[in-house]
């Protein structure tokens, strides 16, 4: 009975630590992203075996679906450059990397000529980095995205909590000093305040404690002791490029006290270090994308607006887009998760939007009005000719062909037809494209 109650108990302890090695393991970090995935009807080769078609359509949607997510990781000048090395390391096995599929359009038959379909999934983002990180030294250098240890400034200043409206707050030297020691425990760099230029800090940490100084007259002994109380602290850190405030919190402890003010303001120090963990600044700069607002003007109608939404999902930094509402003054109103750089972000939305969409209307009717914090402002001049918007945007060629790689339109082509539409940037439909055509609206309006 004995030995059996020890193998039990031998039983249940494996069993435990099995489970508290589950408990512990780290999930996979994983990424929403939609993409559109293109194939040519017309080609030879799926007049024999249209099955074949569908099957080559949803496997490039897959490949477009990693490739935005290699776009967080890899900067869009290093992917084209490496775009071969990528592709055989990552995008030829997009299978073993998405999670799950979430949603998938009907594939429809544009009037561009191309059969289309619209897909969303959730991808291994995680294991896409491994990937990358997999490559031999000599690949890898630049490839992925590295933002490098932050650069810190740190500004503590202390007030008198009975004066505070009059007097100025001080510099605290000790507890910027002892705040210094924690960032810099993390391997972090501590940078001069203010200092200007390319080599100036990424973020700010401010803080400031009021203190109330109270006496106490012990008659017993004729000593007075003067206690420092801690009545109020707070925190915030600003993202100094973006001047986003990403962070912020106010305290009012209870029961803080201190005999000696030195060792006051180190502990100030060290309550505002226990705000931000070694995680804080690195889980920040690896944000993979910035969701904001996009308002475009003068679309002619919701049709229109809901065509616009299909040519936003192929672009490759769009990583996935939604139409929020649309009014009668030509007003619509979209959330995009962009996974452009936050550095130059104007920049990175004009190149990553505006361009390919005028290159698919071979004319400047889009332009970029502003870009600011969360949101972007956009204007659409309809064309000068008797030509209907909503007939522009289906006809033309798909504006993420004019801002893919070599190597993505390449592998589009599978006979002399293909390679004639995407040389052909006027392509207009003919008749028997146009009886073949489901609604693109339709399919996107309920993607």
């Amino acid at each position: 009975m004995t030995a059996l109650r020890c193998w039990w108990a031998v039983f249940f302890m494996g069993f435990s630590i099995l489970l508290g090695g589950l408990a512990v393991a780290e999930p996979a970090r994983t990424l929403v992203v939609s993409a559109e995935g293109l194939a040519d009807p017309d080609a030879e080769i799926y007049q024999r075996d249209r099955g074949l078609l569908i099957d080559d359509l949803r496997e490039d949607a897959r490949r477009q679906v990693v490739e935005k997510a290699v776009g967080v990781l890899v900067d869009s000048a290093t992917l084209v450059e490496n775009y071969a090395l990528v592709q055989d390391r990552v995008l030829t096995h997009s299978k073993g990397l998405i999670k799950r599929v979430i949603k998938e359009s009907s594939p429809f038959r544009g009037e561009d000529g191309f059969m289309h379909l619209l897909l969303k999934a959730e991808v291994y983002l995680s294991d896409i980095r491994s990937s990358l990180n997999d490559l031999s030294r000599t690949s890898r250098v630049a490839l992925i995205r590295e933002h490098g240890n932050p650069r810190i400034e740190v500004n503590v200043k202390v007030r008198d909590a009975d004066r505070a409206s009059s007097t100025q707050a001080e510099r605290s030297f000790i507890a910027e000093n002892v705040l210094k020691e924690h960032f810099k425990a993390f391997g972090y760099r501590v940078w001069s305040q203010g200092q200007q230029g390319t080599d100036s800090a990424d973020f700010a940490i401010l803080g400031e404690a009021r203190f109330k100084p109270l006496s106490v007259h012990l008659k017993a002994s004729g000593l007075t002791i003067v206690k420092h109380v801690l009545t109020s602290w707070s925190v915030k850190c600003l993202d100094l490029r973006s001047k986003e405030e990403i962070y912020f919190n106010n305290q009012i402890p209870q029961g803080k006290s201190w005999n000696d003010e030195d060792a006051a303001l180190g502990d100030i120090g060290r309550l505002i270090g226990e705000e931000f963990s070694q995680d804080f600044f690195a889980d920040y700069l690896l944000e993979p994308s910035k969701i904001f607002r996009l308002l475009v003007t003068g679309l002619p109608d919701y049709d229109t607006a809901t065509l616009l939404k299909k040519e936003l999902i192929g672009l490759r930094h769009v990583l996935n887009v939604d139409l929020r509402e649309f009014n009668a003054k030509g007003e619509s109103l979209f959330e995009i998760d962009f996974s452009g750089g936050r550095q130059n972000f104007m920049s990175a939305v004009n190149t990553s939007l505006v361009v390919p969409l005028n290159r698919k209307m071979d004319a400047e009717l889009f332009s970029l009005v502003s870009a600011k914090g969360d949101s972007v402002v956009l204007s659409f001049t309809p064309p000068a000719q008797d030509v209907a918007p909503e007939a522009l945007f289906e006809k033309q060629l798909p504006a993420s062909l004019y801002a893919a790689t070599p190597e993505r339109l390449q592998a589009l082509i599978k006979d002399d037809s293909t390679r004639e539409k995407l040389r052909d940037l006027n392509l207009l439909a003919d008749s028997t494209v146009r009886k073949e055509t489901t609604s693109a609206t339709s399919q996107v309006r309920d993607f």
